[in-house]
């Protein structure tokens, strides 16, 4: 049983590793800010919640895994919070996607 434990932990914290690389390459590739979120988003979602999965199937039933779940926690609480208050920022500045046409899509009455 431990092996598989073992086997299962490296898999989540290998699995974490290539998704923060990843993430950190699409912050330096994508060309605008919006997308660049979305690169910091994957890393902050999918590779710190299987490193932390990872861990926490190392740690056991411990005082630690109680901290790795607190810590798991607080990020999937203030991620999507503060990367929306990002996003909302930008927008008030006047950034706009790159994509996005130029024109105000809302109708005028």
């Amino acid at each position: 049983m431990a092996t598989v434990l073992d086997v299962l932990s490296w898999g989540l914290l290998v699995t974490g590793g290539f998704f923060c690389i990843v993430g950190g390459v699409g912050l330096l590739r994508m060309p605008d800010f919006f997308t660049r979120m979305h690169a910091a988003g994957i890393v902050e979602t999918m590779g710190a919640g299987a490193i932390l999965l990872g861990l926490l199937l190392q740690a056991g039933l411990t005082l630690v895994a109680a901290k790795l779940l607190m810590i798991g926690l607080l990020l999937f609480l203030t991620s999507p919070a503060s990367t929306h208050a990002l996003a909302k920022a930008a927008l008030v500045r006047g950034v706009q996607p790159l994509l996005a046409s130029r024109e105000d899509p809302s109708p005028k009455p």
